[in-house]
């Protein structure tokens, strides 16, 4: 480049509303995050209506907030990226508004980033990727494992068939009546915690890399509820340790068959759960033993963010990637369709 880019992102997906600049794809110039935790925890999980309400109370404020972080005017941004799906459909809607009315008013390009592909960029903030590489994706709503031979392909060679394991997590951690969100409380509480109940691990057929949570949380509300009836008590710190000690061997046990038997050269961690400390500690066991390259983000790049969607979008953008001004939002956005999109 013979000038330094600015990309400026924009992220309301879910309930975080998030404006970033990243610089040169990789550099990290401001992460702003308005977060909505204290106004949907008293419901136990995201109001859409509310995080919609949120995001257009906290846009512009976050918006000014970046910029003024940043020290650049939008004169010097190079390009608008945004999140444009999946996600809540209302609160994308805020967004991707946002980001075209700046876009418009400054006449900026506009270019659209699938929230998946934002987190796994999320890595790339921290250490160049190396090709080819797999993506382990971990959230409330997605559990896959993506394969990329190349900037900007995606190929999903394993996903969640039920339940993802972020939204496992959220479910019995309101079984053991945790505060939202349940899952930092069940990693915490795992660490207290001694393996001492046997909860089932769903390895599906012998080669498949999908992933099923399902039966994992029934059978750990069915214990509770068994043993409530009976008199017996469980200590809750025990069931997060059993609870997790299963998730995690699946999701470690398939990261690294997958990644001996694609001979990939690094494995990503990516989403929300990522920022969970056994899952992180097993995979860097595992990881040690076979020779690929691990990378996980830190934990302020697990979780939802604009600097994700800026790292992203800034690649989609030098590959030539334009959004129009019929830009929608998009919640059932597809991940492999997304990278297959010409020009």
């Amino acid at each position: 480049m013979s000038k330094d880019q600015y990309i400026l992102a924009i992220e309301t997906s879910c309930d975080e509303t998030a404006v970033a600049i990243v610089k040169n794809e990789r550099e990290l110039v401001t992460n702003v995050v308005a977060s909505q935790i204290e106004s949907h925890k008293r419901f136990g999980g995201v109001v859409p209506e509310i995080a919609s309400r949120h995001h257009i109370e906290q846009m512009t404020i976050t918006l000014e907030e970046a910029l003024e972080e940043s020290g650049l005017g939008l004169d010097e941004i190079d390009a608008i990226a945004v999140t444009e799906g999946p996600g809540l459909v209302g609160a994308l809607l805020v967004g991707v508004n946002a980001a075209k009315s700046l876009a418009f008013a400054k006449q900026k390009p506009l270019v659209g980033v699938h929230h998946i592909a934002g987190h796994i960029y999320a890595n790339r903030l921290e250490k160049e990727f190396e090709f080819p590489l797999l993506a382990l994706v971990v959230s409330g709503g997605h559990t896959e494992l993506v394969l990329m031979r190349e900037h900007g392909s995606f190929e999903i060679i394993g996903e969640t068939r039920d339940d993802a394991a972020g939204e496992a997590y959220d479910k019995v951690a309101r079984t053991l009546k945790l505060p939202y969100p349940g899952g930092p409380h069940i990693d915490r509480l795992a660490g207290e915690g001694e393996e001492s109940i046997d909860f089932p691990r769903s390895w599906l057929e012998k080669d498949s890399y999908d992933f099923s949570f399902s039966g994992l949380k029934s059978s750990v509300i069915n214990t509770l509820h068994n043993a409530k009836q009976k008199g017996q008590e469980l200590k809750d710190e025990d069931v997060a340790a059993s609870f997790q000690a299963s998730v995690v061997d699946v999701l470690s046990t398939k990261a690294v068959r997958a990644a001996e038997e694609y001979g990939v050269k690094q494995m990503i961690v990516a989403g929300g759960v990522a920022a969970n400390s056994g899952l992180r500690q097993a995979l860097e066991e595992k990881f040690a033993a076979v020779d690929t390259e691990l990378l996980i983000p830190p934990i302020h790049l697990c979780t939802d963010n604009a600097a994700m969607i800026a790292a992203a979008g800034a690649v989609a953008f030098n590959q030539g990637h334009r959004a129009g001004w019929d830009l929608n939002a998009n919640p059932g956005l597809d991940l492999e369709m997304y990278g297959e999109r010409k020009k």
